[in-house]
């Protein structure tokens, strides 16, 4: 996933912290809340789309389950085709195209994530 990711020019950086590098690209929090103890008026990140974010009852629903995570990535898939989740999605495409997108998470299990599947339906052809 890492190559694909490279080859469509998304530096993939996926990490607990949140950290803005000059020079590097956009960072983009996917995430529907807002981290604990990080004020927004110093936030060290350039966006918060949360409107890319699971639906609040898909992400309840999922609970980081491994179990759930091929019907949680299908429905997370589903939610990203309609509005305003869609307008998320063609707003990180732009900013990947204009310098580099660096997509930011919490998680400690990065491959069941929603990171994980924003990643791959932004690397997906068209």
């Amino acid at each position: 996933m890492d190559e694909r990711a490279r080859a469509a020019g998304y530096p993939r950086r996926v990490a607990p912290c949140l950290r803005r590098h000059p020079g590097r690209g956009a960072d983009q929090g996917p995430g529907r809340l807002w981290p604990r103890g990080i004020a927004k008026a110093t936030a060290p990140f350039d966006e918060w789309l949360k409107e890319v974010a699971p639906t609040t009852e898909l992400r309840r629903w999922y609970g980081h389950d491994p179990a759930k995570f091929e019907t949680f990535a299908a429905r997370y898939r589903q939610e990203l085709t309609s509005p305003p989740a869609s307008d998320g999605v063609v707003r990180l495409n732009a900013l990947a195209t204009e310098g580099g997108l660096v997509l930011v998470t919490a998680t400690r299990d990065v491959e069941h994530s929603a990171a994980e599947v924003l990643l791959n339906v932004l690397v997906e052809p068209p």
